[in-house]
């Protein structure tokens, strides 16, 4: 009895020992050397992922940001290569989607049309833009490896970071300090932003300018969220829903045979006509349409969206996005369909209801994305912590006040003759739809003086468009010679 106490107090004792608090080092890098082979050329590139500290006013770290920067070998002229600073969304989300999907050297192991496969893990991208830019991945504050730092017990003060505002603050300030440590202030510079991200990129476009004095070349949106149209509600959020509903409902094949028949982009320009020239005002009249007007408006939304007319006037022409998912397909299949990609499908426990389950996308891509990230970092950039990596962050609640950020945007364009924009989204996108974006993108600039340095593209997939072996290709293809086109090379920043 007093040998197995002996051992037990051992035992206790050496675990005490060897126990480690588990909280991220504030500032540290591990580098690897890796190679590609984009667009049948191999290079090598130089990968360095770890932590950033942000400081508050008095030199104090408050918090510690996860990247992973990646930088082209054998490079003559460094202060000639662009760097791309890229950010996911949410607000909350980790870095990782279009880090490990999309413009990075490596990508998660998917079909083609972005369904897990198994074993998961890593494969090269024949398709990154890392020929051509280097490209810094970053975690915002409790996202990804991401975190705050308490001070004695107390956590930060959450305004500090978790607010449109805070968000763009703190982030531009930290973008300062990545470009000086790693000498990048010649370069050309872009942000892209994915999803929230897209209302990111449009803040930081004027802070990064205004507050930090470092200047881009050009702002990439990705099926990019603007809160001025979809938290607003009302005729103009509501009908710019109906073309995104025409897409989802033509891949789906539940159109009538007359658009069926034609091809996606045609039908999509006949229902963005409609929507603009007799749905909005259609809605914006309320309760005082005619009823002969009512009626012939919910037959044609009827025709383009492959809802039922009786829902659709049962619903006083507005019809919610989740309306749509859960009873698009509840007569042909009895399945829902997703809300960032509604190309993919669910099962509920009941047909009848206004919404879905659950997001049949999310789902399918948490599994594949989650085990590949946490392989990836861990084992082929060899960074060791037993930090979770947090796909999606505790940020809530979000501070959405004094949204000025698509005015920012105006406002850094017109005083940055350099600054151009390009717009990318997916039809298939119920969250952030397509037509949504080119909103977006025509209302930044109301007088229209600077549309030609506005570009949108879209693409045949959803919310992370990339996921389809084909979009992540044309995609890719697409930024690259945007940030080709916009590199200036010796042109004069004037009007």
């Amino acid at each position: 009895m007093k040998k197995k106490l002996l051992y037990f107090c051992i035992l206790s004792i050496t675990g005490l020992v060897v126990a480690q608090e588990r909280k991220l080092p504030i500032d540290t890098t591990v580098t690897t050397q890796h190679s590609v082979t984009v667009n049948g050329t191999s290079f090598s590139y130089t990968a360095t992922t770890g932590t950033q500290p942000v400081w508050d006013k008095m030199g104090k770290p408050i918090a510690a940001l996860h990247y992973t920067y990646y930088t082209r070998n054998n490079v003559k002229n460094r202060e000639e290569r662009p760097l791309l600073f890229s950010f996911n969304g949410g607000p909350g989300s980790g870095s990782v989607w279009m880090h490990l999907a999309y413009t990075g050297p490596r990508i998660l192991k998917i079909d083609d049309e972005g369904y897990p496969v198994q074993p998961y893990g890593a494969k090269e991208n024949p398709y990154s833009v890392l020929d051509v830019t280097d490209i810094v991945f970053i975690n915002p504050a409790n996202t990804g490896y991401s975190r705050t730092i308490p001070e004695m017990g107390e956590e930060v003060d959450r305004d500090m970071f978790f607010g449109i505002n805070a968000d763009v603050k703190y982030l531009a300030e930290w973008m300062n300090t990545f470009v000086t440590r790693n000498n990048r202030w010649r370069s050309p510079k872009y942000i892209i932003g994915e999803s929230y991200g897209g209302t990111r990129v449009m803040g930081l476009s004027l802070a990064l300018q205004n507050q930090q004095w470092m200047y881009l070349n050009g702002v990439i949106m990705v099926s990019p969220a603007d809160y001025k149209v979809i938290r607003v509600g009302g005729p103009v959020s509501s009908a710019l829903n109906l073309p995104y509903y025409t897409a989802a409902a033509w891949h789906h094949k539940a159109l009538p045979t007359e658009l069926q028949s034609k091809d996606l982009l045609e039908i999509l320009s006949e229902s963005e006509e409609y929507t603009i020239n007799t749905l909005i005002p259609a809605i914006a009249k309320g309760g005082f349409i005619s009823d002969s007007e009512r009626n012939a408006v919910a037959k044609k939304m009827a025709f383009y969206s492959g809802l039922k007319e009786k829902d659709i006037l049962d619903h006083n022409l507005d019809v919610p996005t989740a309306f749509f998912w859960k009873n698009l397909m509840k007569e042909r299949g009895g399945y829902t369909v997703g809300r960032l990609d509604s190309r993919y499908r669910g099962i509920d426990k009941k047909l009848i209801g206004m919404r879905p389950d659950y997001n049949s996308e999310i789902t399918s891509w948490l599994h594949s994305f989650t085990p590949a990230i946490n392989y990836y970092l861990q084992e082929e950039l060899k960074f060791k912590t037993d930090i979770k990596y947090n796909m999606f962050g505790p940020v809530r609640p979000w501070n959405n006040e004094n949204d000025n950020t698509r005015d920012n945007l105006r406002q850094a364009m017109a005083q940055n003759p350099y600054l151009n924009v390009l717009v990318q989204s997916g039809y298939y996108d119920g969250a952030t739809t397509y037509f949504n974006a080119k909103y977006t993108m025509w209302q930044v600039d109301p007088s229209g003086r600077m549309k030609d340095r506005f570009e949108f593209k879209g693409y045949r997939s959803g919310h992370m468009m990339y996921l389809r072996r084909e979009d992540l290709q044309k995609a890719n293809e697409d930024l690259r010679a945007f940030i080709l086109r916009t590199m200036t090379k010796g042109e004069s920043a004037k009007y």
